[in-house]
C-alpha cells in the first residue's frame, strides 16, 4: 500500500481524461465517455483556457461537474459580433462556385495570417449577414470531466 499522494493537475500537465461538454438541458456538445479518452497537454489551446483553469488541482482520479454561465464560459452575445460583409469579399474567401446555405460556417483570412469563422445567418445579390460570435455564446454550459491520469 504506498501512501504517496495522489498527483494533481497543474499548468502545462499531460492528462489522460474523459470530459464532456453539454448544454444546461443535458445536449452534449462535445464528449469523449462513449469513447476512447482525451490525451492532450494543458496550456496548448486543446481545451478552452477557462475549461482548462477548472482542471487544475483536481486529483488523479477525481470526478466533476461545473455548471459554467455564459460570462465565464463562452461569453456574452456581442451585438457587434454580426456584420454584413459584401458578395465580393465573401467570394474572395471561397471555393469557385461555392453555395452557401444558412447556418453554414464560413472562414475568413484575417489581417495578420490568422483565420476567423462566422455563421451565415442572410445572403442576398449584394452582401451576406454573418455572426461572429462563438456559437456557444450567452449560454450556460455544464463541463464534466474525470481524470484518468497525469503525467
Amino acid at each position: 500500500m504506498s501512501n504517496l499522494p495522489h498527483p494533481v493537475v497543474s499548468e502545462g500537465a499531460y492528462l489522460t481524461l474523459h470530459y464532456r461538454l453539454a448544454t444546461m438541458d443535458g445536449v452534449d456538445i462535445v464528449s469523449t465517455f462513449n469513447e476512447g479518452p482525451a490525451t492532450l497537454q494543458l496550456g496548448q489551446d486543446q481545451l478552452a483556457p477557462f475549461l482548462e483553469a477548472r482542471l487544475i488541482g483536481l486529483p488523479e482520479g477525481a470526478e466533476a461537474t461545473f455548471d459554467l454561465e455564459p460570462g465565464a464560459a463562452f461569453g456574452m452575445r456581442n451585438p457587434e459580433l454580426v456584420q454584413r460583409v459584401s458578395r465580393a469579399m465573401l467570394d474572395e474567401n471561397s471555393q469557385l462556385g461555392e453555395n452557401y446555405a444558412i447556418g453554414d460556417l464560413v472562414e475568413f483570412a484575417a489581417p495578420g495570417g490568422g483565420r476567423f469563422a462566422g455563421v451565415l445567418r442572410e445572403i442576398n445579390s449584394v452582401d451576406a449577414l454573418f455572426d461572429f460570435n462563438h456559437p456557444l455564446a450567452g449560454q450556460a454550459v455544464r463541463f464534466s470531466v474525470r481524470i484518468i491520469g497525469i503525467l
